[in-house]
């Protein structure tokens, strides 16, 4: 290596009797470089770190790793373009990996796909409730989403009772313009009563709901959240894409489509 070559020269000259001054413009480097090496013999240069781009945006990144530890890079990225970063994402998502660690390896599983229109997978997503003035009211989100597409309708609500959980859905269908035929659902009581086993009573109600409209009702096994892994995965986009470090004042704002 060039630095233990450097090392070996400097003692070298100095134990021939040659001055600091001149051993270091004999082998071009600095006075204090040889100084340095003459005290400290296993000293190594040090490597220079590179600059970033990320940089100046570090401060700002703890900060929203701070208001949320798990919010994704993309909204994190759209914080410090807005502050005029102009990298790329693959920057910012290795700055992360460094800072958070290594993550658990997930178990996979065959995915399930299904034709045009046969499908609609649902479930309720909970968030920060919403605060109006000195009063704080729950916050829902009924997430529908169409199996072979992908399409995705949200509803934001303050509850859960049956007869909201009808009306999300009906705007639901008017925004896929039609209904699927199978509608893959939770075991919320507004849809499942009792369950067991592979035996499941439905709620009256929802089947009053769908009877009419030739909707045949699913329920996913219970502890088994990849039976409906898309609808899962869209809520999961909500949380880490489009809630963190927002804040909102009332329902009409939060209408995602």
């Amino acid at each position: 290596m060039k630095s233990r070559q450097v090392v070996f020269d400097i003692h070298r000259l100095k134990n021939e009797g040659v001055s600091i001054r001149k051993i270091a413009k004999q082998l071009g480097v600095g006075r204090n470089t040889v100084i340095r090496y003459l005290d400290d013999p296993d000293r190594r240069g040090q490597p220079r770190q590179r600059k970033s781009k990320l940089d100046p945006f570090k401060p700002l990144i703890k900060e929203c790793l701070e208001v949320d530890p798990d919010v994704n890079a993309m909204v994190i990225l759209r914080k410090i373009m807005a502050e005029g970063y102009n990298g790329e994402i693959t920057i910012l998502r290795a700055y992360l990996r460094e800072i958070r660690g290594k993550r658990i390896n997930k178990e996979a599983f065959i995915r399930y796909e299904s034709p045009p229109g046969h499908q609609f997978q649902v479930d309720w997503a909970h968030f920060d409730p919403i605060e109006y003035k000195e009063t704080k009211r729950k916050l829902y989100a009924l997430v529908v989403i169409e199996s072979y597409s992908r399409k995705l309708y949200v509803e934001f609500t303050h509850s859960q009772k049956q007869e909201v959980l009808h009306g999300c859905l009906i705007n639901a269908f008017r925004y896929f313009n039609g209904t699927p035929k199978t509608l893959l659902v939770d075991n919320m009581v507004t849809a499942v009563t009792c369950r067991e086993g592979s035996l499941v009573r439905f709620n009256d109600r929802f089947l009053d709901f769908l009877r009419p409209r030739c909707i045949i009702p699913e329920a996913c096994n219970k502890a088994a959240p990849y039976e409906k892994g898309k609808v899962e995965n869209a809520i999961k986009y909500l949380r880490r894409n489009f809630m963190p470090l927002r804040t909102f004042a009332n329902l009409t704002e939060q209408t995602v489509s």
